[in-house]
């Protein structure tokens, strides 16, 4: 999917400030259902014009610009964050600790967790349980796997791990999931 640039600007003027791309790129490679479901949803819209399109594309800009906007943490903090985002990211299937991602970020595994509540409002162990949430959504929705594969692909030590969790967040089993 293509969001022309000046829609993507209009929507960051409107917004009083310029796009922070670094932020915009590690939220989408995070995932985010309301982009999915829009992007699904697409191919089946009865009536597609321009006006349908440029109204989809200025909503999904400006929801994407106002992804976790705050204040930006000065420095070596800032970007601290987003490399632990992005090695949660990468390797969300792997077994993943606190003391590796805090590494990854060249940070104590103290200060990481704190710069990291302080940038995203959630602890670096809550925000890889979403991701990996998120991506068993995704997969639960768009794929046959079994849920011993989902589990595996997700970094979860078994099915059992993953309901358990999925069920905390979500609020059903993935197998009730899987058939809404």
């Amino acid at each position: 999917m293509h969001i022309p640039s000046a829609t993507v600007d209009r929507a960051a003027e409107h917004l009083g400030g310029r796009p922070d791309f670094d932020r915009l790129s590690a939220a989408i490679g995070a995932g985010d259902p309301i982009v999915e479901n829009i992007v699904r949803a697409l191919p089946h819209v009865a009536v597609t014009n321009d006006l349908y399109a440029e109204s989809a594309a200025a909503y999904l800009a400006t929801h994407l610009l106002t992804q976790g906007r705050h204040d930006r943490l000065p420095g070596p903090e800032h970007s601290a964050v987003r490399a632990g985002i992005a090695v949660m990211t990468a390797r969300l299937a792997e077994p993943l600790t606190l003391a590796a991602i805090a590494a990854e970020a060249h940070l104590s595994v103290y200060h990481f967790i704190r710069v990291f509540r302080a940038e995203t409002g959630e602890t670096p162990h809550r925000f890889l349980t979403r991701l990996r949430i998120e991506r068993a959504q995704r997969l639960l929705s768009g794929s046959t796997l079994s849920l011993a594969q989902i589990a595996d692909q997700c970094g979860f030590s078994s099915p059992g791990t993953l309901s358990s969790a999925f069920l905390s967040q979500v609020g059903v089993r993935p197998s009730v999931y899987r058939n809404i």
